[in-house]
């Protein structure tokens, strides 16, 4: 298991920079194993949470695809695949440890192509907005593009979180919409444009 401040999105990639021991040690074991994955939590930390950590239960697997030995850190690019959820926490050792279970992922159904590409729209003109690449490539694969929009919608962490735990592929297009809808207005708002031109 790999903790982070961040989500990581099935179909997105992630680059991270080892150098704690006990990360070290879990990359050891990673690359012993044929097909070398991990899985990915979102992490929160502060005094809200008592102030130590606190590992959210659903994340996604990481499948390890590049690894590089630089002078102070091992540096590793993964990408998400399936979303899992996390059933028990096990002790660390030393590395954090999970009994994990895989959730299905979504099957594409053609009637909501109209609703994806809406969907598609709004997170490219919130990247406009925002001064970000619209032109950005998505993958060719249906389900694949709507966790990319998912990823590329100008969201924080616990938003993130949400959308990854969406029930359904239109469950996680509209709430993408509605978050990507609800940042362009805060964005136009904050930089005194107000949305009217």
């Amino acid at each position: 298991m790999f903790p982070l401040g961040s989500v990581l999105f099935p179909h997105m990639p992630l680059a991270l920079r080892l150098f704690e021991p006990r990360y070290l040690q879990m990359l050891a074991g990673l690359l012993e194993q044929p097909q070398p994955e991990f899985a990915v939590v979102l992490i929160e930390r502060g005094h809200e949470v008592g102030g130590g950590d606190h590992r959210f239960g659903l994340g996604t697997m990481a499948r390890l695809i590049e690894v590089e030995a630089r002078e102070e850190f091992m540096a590793i690019v993964a990408v998400g695949t399936s979303r899992v959820r996390v059933d028990a926490w096990l002790p660390d050792g030393p590395y954090p440890r999970a009994e994990v279970s895989e959730i299905e992922d979504f099957v594409w159904d053609e009637d909501l192509r109209d609703e994806r590409d809406a969907t598609e729209s709004l997170v490219r003109e919130a990247l406009i907005v925002m001064g970000g690449e619209p032109d950005v490539e998505l993958t060719d694969d249906p389900v694949g593009r709507c966790w990319q929009l998912a990823a590329l919608a100008p969201v924080g962490p616990l938003d993130a979180w949400r959308l990854l735990g969406s029930q359904s592929l239109e469950d996680l297009m509209g709430l993408t919409r509605q978050l990507t809808s609800d940042a362009i207005d805060t964005f136009r708002l904050d930089s005194g444009s107000g949305g009217f031109d």
